[in-house]
């Protein structure tokens, strides 16, 4: 029974997963930025309390967690949200307070491992996890195994440049694959390019957008093409580069996937010639909205039982 912690940038999802991937209990709580030692406290109150519930011992505990994080270590990076975890080693607290091994994994990196173990990516040696939400992120599989960069560094997907003269983005580049079809990149070109009597343009969310994208609105239906089109791009790229199995897409963006498939396809056609690219399925992720939380579980199955 694997204890399992997802850690957000607004939330703190725990609970415990059988060798299955399946939830047995979950609980959830707001993340707390700045107070690290009494958050662990939390967590570890939560972890008790999932365990109690089904009257099950934990044996291990995995972690899939938001922002820059060292997995070979167990420390927290240089997170701007969470500022008072910098440099907190939660693999090292949870082991002492539990006496359990514990695995440490950026969410990305966790979900990627939960779709190719016990999703949509099953049986798929070659994978690629791409979430599009708030921003883009996500993770590689190639030949069954977790890619690392040096130093165990996690791959950025999301800030591959898609059009130089684009928006600027948080990583120093303009015109980012996140800067431009993350939610708030869909958003930012309606507000840029819709008519300036334009009715819904001030504040307006990529969610909203293919609502009114569905009624028939015209200038949401080009927002949904443009989108279309620079998710097509950066997908293009990674299978260019890749040329994977599979690519597993998810994300609140990706929930509204009807309106982008069609054109993301015929964007990848022009632009994958050379490559087998229709051999790379474009498929969702079959998890759900607890794909973190049993991505957490899967980490320590990838570290410790494999």
């Amino acid at each position: 029974m694997i204890g399992a912690v997802d850690i957000g940038g607004t939330k703190i999802a725990v609970g415990v997963v059988d060798d299955s991937g399946k939830i047995l209990s979950r609980m959830e709580a707001p993340t707390d930025p700045h107070r690290y030692s009494d958050s662990i406290e939390l967590i570890a109150h939560m972890l008790r309390k999932t365990a109690q519930k089904v009257g099950v011992e934990i044996t291990g505990i995995g972690i899939g967690s938001t922002g820059p994080v060292d997995p070979m270590s167990g420390t927290f990076g240089d997170v701007d949200f969470l500022p008072g975890w910098r440099g907190k080693c939660p693999v090292r607290d949870l082991a002492t307070v539990f006496a359990v091994p514990v695995a440490l994994e950026n969410d990305g990196d966790a979900a990627a491992l939960a779709e190719a173990g016990w999703g949509a990516g099953q049986n798929r040696t070659r994978l690629i996890y791409v979430t599009v939400g708030t921003g883009i992120g996500g993770g590689i599989i190639l030949d069954g195994k977790l890619y690392r960069g040096v130093d165990g560094a996690h791959p950025e997907i999301g800030h591959q440049v898609v059009d130089p003269n684009g928006p600027p983005c948080s990583c120093g580049f303009r015109g980012c694959w996140e800067s431009l079809a993350a939610g708030p990149g869909m958003a930012g070109w309606m507000e840029r390019n819709a008519p300036a009597d334009y009715p819904h343009r001030q504040g307006i969310t990529a969610k909203q957008i293919c609502d009114l994208a569905r009624t028939g609105d015209m200038v949401a239906l080009e927002a949904v093409a443009h989108e279309a089109m620079y998710l097509g791009i950066g997908l293009a790229n990674l299978i260019n580069l890749f040329t994977p199995d599979a690519i597993v897409l998810s994300g609140s963006v990706m929930k509204s996937a009807d309106l982008f498939l069609g054109r993301i396809r015929e964007v990848i056609r022009a632009g994958c010639r050379f490559v087998p690219a229709e051999k790379t399925e474009l498929t969702l992720a079959s998890l759900g909205d607890n794909t973190n939380l049993i991505g957490a579980a899967r980490v320590w199955l990838y570290r410790f039982a494999t």
